[in-house]
């Protein structure tokens, strides 16, 4: 009997004090875009590290892993009034970057790696995995959530020429 009573305090409290497994992930989308979001994509589907995405076109190759290069076309705007802040959307001059290797915003660098080649994604990017409260003036604003079209086009080894940042 003292041996259940000990057992159920102690994962009462082991819940209590916040035991990772039995907590939520906390919410990296703020509560107005969050709204927006579900009302405008109900069926959108988000992954462990709180990017919400649709597949526009399935990919049937490989997924780019940690280092190598990828090419892709995009276009990126804000959620809130829609603005397009930037884009590369020329096939013959797509934007190359290296995976994983903080080249680019950490939510690129976390959803590149779930594409498939030939893939083309909608992407809503929370704050905190874009450019955080500093923004990027003055095409994004602090603290701003931002939906991007990407399509990848190409992954390389090493070798393949970076496109430089416009």
């Amino acid at each position: 009997m003292r041996l259940q009573f000990m057992l159920t305090w102690g994962l009462a409290a082991l819940l209590l004090l916040g035991g990772t497994s039995a907590r939520a992930q906390r919410e990296k989308l703020p509560p107005d875009d969050y709204d927006l979001v579900y009302k405008t994509w109900p069926n959108i589907k988000k992954t462990n590290g709180g990017i919400r995405y649709i597949v526009l076109k399935p990919g049937d190759g490989p997924m780019p892993k940690p280092g190598e290069m990828a090419s892709v076309l995009y276009k990126g705007t804000l959620l809130q009034g829609g603005k397009q802040f930037d884009a590369a959307q020329d096939p013959k001059k797509p934007f190359t970057f290296r995976v994983d290797r903080g080249m680019v915003i950490k939510g690129w660098d976390e959803i590149i790696q779930m594409m498939a080649l030939g893939a083309k994604w909608m992407v809503v990017i929370p704050p905190e995995l874009a450019y955080g409260s500093r923004g990027q003036p003055p095409s994004i604003p602090r603290d701003a959530t931002l939906v991007f079209e990407v399509e990848l086009l190409k992954i390389g080894p090493e070798d393949v020429k970076i496109v430089p940042e416009r």
